[in-house]
């Protein structure tokens, strides 16, 4: 067992952990943040991404140990005083989502996209995207909901959200 320390979602957190467990099932199974989603256990689909030391990794490729005295922002940590992220909010208003698998690596990776590029063309979503399958959606809603966060502060402004744009098969 090695000891390790972090800070997880903006609380510290110390504990014993095997040195081969991967940081998605210490996040899942020793810090209850299941919103953190194990897909493939590949790093090929995207679903298990957080951010570590403020940049996106796939946490079925990082070792907890690796992660030690750095600090984890998970899907769960996004929110703040019960206010969603600027990216959650524009997933839920542009219909960013099907069956909700895939949202959090999704989510995770478009804030560090907006981050590094706070107005992205659409071509620069679907790259910055690329290595986060959705099995459901087709993308053009995902795409379109990263777009509509870079225009309300998705890149970590808080804004207040104007109506948002009509999206295929959403309600009118």
């Amino acid at each position: 067992m090695t000891r390790i320390s972090l800070t997880v979602d903006g609380e510290k957190v110390a504990d014993d952990v095997e040195p081969r467990m991967l940081l998605v099932q210490y996040l899942r199974e020793k810090l209850g943040k299941t919103g953190t989603v194990i897909g493939c256990d590949t790093s090929n689909c995207g679903a298990c991404t957080v951010h570590l030391n403020g940049q996106s990794v796939k946490s079925c490729n990082v070792l907890a140990v690796q992660a030690d005295g750095g600090e984890v922002t998970t899907i769960e940590g996004l929110a703040t005083n019960g206010q969603l992220h600027p990216v959650q909010e524009a997933f839920r208003e542009c219909h960013g989502l099907q069956c909700g698998f895939c949202t959090p690596g999704m989510i995770m990776q478009s804030v560090d996209l907006l981050k590094d590029n706070p107005h992205p063309t659409e071509e620069e979503v679907r790259l910055g995207l690329e290595g986060n399958l959705c099995r459901c959606t087709g993308y053009h809603n995902i795409v379109k909901a990263v777009l509509y966060a870079a225009d309300h502060g998705g890149a970590g402004d808080r804004a207040e959200s104007q109506s948002a744009p009509q999206t295929e098969g959403a309600p009118a």
